[in-house]
């Protein structure tokens, strides 16, 4: 970050000081990765019965926030030289934007096997994967100087660099906040967890189904399920929760059981603009 702000002002290039400043918002993003981490590791208490898992979210949703509305200022300026394009050594920026991408590749090789299953670890590792394309794009720049003496390049490279970060960011601040919002998760179709709750040898209805995220790898699942008063709670309890982490991977389950003779009077939610399933011999979806 340092050498492509000092290369950014000798040069005189807006692509060096744009990867300089998203490298900046990285060092502090990667410390809220790591402080987020540590936090979930705490356990739950009485005030948080979920513990701090929800700060992981939170820090992959400050992370592409920051990103986004840096890119957004980096557009601005670049809009600006586009009108009064300065002198940029090219070569400098070159030698500079070379040194930017291994050290973004390393880093990002360094990441590459958890990001996957981690949302915040996603995170960081976007913010990594976009500066090693913004050297990339700053490279180019650098050699079309250099070659052509193109010094608008810069302003189109430092452009491009924002457009790509912001391309990568956008799906992070979707999916955090549905996952803030206990949204289902993307992974999950809700009418087939019922079919395969209403699929279950006992059950003869549910409602009140809602699968949601806690942090990254771990859904939760709450219901309403109706079974005859001849099952034993216990066996069918086993077989649901067996089929759910086959089918669908969920472990973490709070399950109501209730008999036809239950009265509840409380408001059922049910999905897709659907009345609840309340046969699985019928297995018939009224449309309301």
């Amino acid at each position: 970050m340092i050498a492509e702000a000092v290369g950014g002002w000798l040069s005189n290039s807006l692509a060096l000081l744009a990867d300089a400043g998203h490298m900046l918002t990285d060092a502090g993003a990667l410390t809220l990765t790591l402080g987020a981490i540590w936090f979930a590791s705490r356990p739950a208490t009485e005030r948080k019965t979920y513990g701090y898992y929800r700060l992981e979210i939170l820090a992959a949703f400050v992370n592409a926030l920051t990103l986004v509305l840096l890119s957004i200022w980096v557009i601005y300026e670049a809009y600006e030289r586009w009108h009064s394009p300065p002198e940029v050594k090219g070569l400098q920026l070159t030698i500079v934007a070379v040194g930017g991408l291994l050290v973004n590749l390393f880093c990002a090789w360094l990441l590459h096997s958890d990001h996957q299953h981690d949302l915040n670890m996603h995170g960081a590792w976007l913010h990594v994967v976009g500066d090693a394309l913004g050297s990339v794009t700053a490279i180019i720049a650098g050699l079309l100087i250099v070659s052509f003496g193109w010094v608008w390049a810069d302003a189109v490279s430092s452009v491009l660099i924002s457009l790509i970060i912001i391309y990568g960011s956008w799906h992070l601040i979707r999916e955090s906040i549905n996952i803030l919002l206990e949204g289902t998760p993307a992974h999950i179709n809700i009418p087939a967890v019922e079919m395969a709750i209403l699929g279950t040898e006992g059950v003869n209805a549910v409602h009140d189904l809602h699968v949601w995220t806690i942090t990254s790898g771990l859904d939760a699942l709450s219901a309403h399920v109706q079974h005859d008063e001849t099952i034993v709670q216990a066996e069918l309890l086993k077989r649901l929760r067996k089929r759910l982490h086959n089918e669908f991977g969920i472990d973490h389950l709070t399950i109501q059981m209730e008999t036809p003779d239950f009265e509840d009077e409380e408001i059922h939610f049910c999905h897709s603009g659907a009345h609840c399933f309340e046969s699985k011999s019928n297995l018939k979806i009224a449309n309301s």
